[in-house]
């Protein structure tokens, strides 16, 4: 954990980082917000919780108009550590976040108490249990966890329907439902978004060309992943994401 806080907030308040160093976890607690997430601005309302991953652009506004408080948990994973969200995580969904913020405050009323060390550890344990909880729900089922783990190492292989269907043992419809209800997203759609999460890893810590990415997370076509990739990140691959920001379509 890089850093953790609570925050409450109107508009025009607004956070846009090209290049999240590290997994970004935001929980809503009361009030309205958008987050860009899988390419669009999205509801996050209160009870509802998102996970903003590391090499994408990452951007959050207040709604106008309304009143929104959230708590947040950054990461800074070191290269090469086991990421903080397995291939079945959900992006967006339905999450608590009263007893995280408390958490989030006990910390800081620790800390600025003196900090007792084994204190601190014990708050910093029941933050990161709690983002946890939502990043590995139990709720997932085992066909579908296995199945994108499989899918997220063979992401240059082709994933229709059909295919993701047998390899589940489930009906195509079937899979579609459990998708949405654990996911929020189909499961092409699914695909799609681990392919722009390993891309942008790629793009991020090596020195790959755009091609040989593009090919390594199942795009024959440099110039269709490219569009892709800026439809659910906001950059192209080939921007340099430390370059001045660009506002991301769509800022109201």
């Amino acid at each position: 954990i890089a850093h953790t806080g609570a925050a409450e907030t109107t508009a025009p308040f607004r956070v846009v980082r090209l290049s999240q160093g590290g997994t970004y976890f935001l929980a809503c607690v009361a009030g309205e917000g958008r987050v860009l997430a899988d390419g669009r601005w999205q509801r996050v309302g209160a009870g509802t919780a998102c996970l903003l991953l590391p090499h994408m652009l990452n951007a959050f506004h207040a709604a106008p108009g309304r009143r929104w408080e959230f708590c947040w948990v950054r990461y800074q994973e070191a290269p090469h550590q086991q990421p903080l969200v397995p291939a079945s995580s959900p992006r967006l969904a339905r999450f608590d976040g009263a007893a995280l913020r408390h958490a989030i405050l006990g910390l800081h009323a620790e800390v600025r108490a003196g900090g007792q060390p084994d204190a601190v550890d014990h708050w910093v344990e029941l933050i990161q249990a709690y983002v946890l909880r939502f990043a590995r729900p139990w709720r997932t089922d085992h066909r579908l966890a296995q199945l994108w783990e499989q899918v997220a190492c063979s992401l240059a292989e082709d994933w229709p329907l059909e295919r993701l269907a047998r390899q589940a043992h489930l009906s195509g419809e079937h899979l579609r439902r459990l998708c949405q209800r654990e996911l929020g997203r189909s499961p092409v759609q699914h695909v799609t978004f681990l392919r722009m999460r390993r891309a942008a890893e790629l793009l991020a810590t090596t020195g790959l060309k755009v091609e040989v990415v593009a090919h390594e997370v199942g795009y024959r076509n440099p110039f269709v992943f490219s569009t892709a990739f800026k439809r659910w990140t906001g950059w192209r691959p080939s921007d340099n994401p430390g370059r001045t920001a660009r506002r991301p379509g769509g800022w109201p």
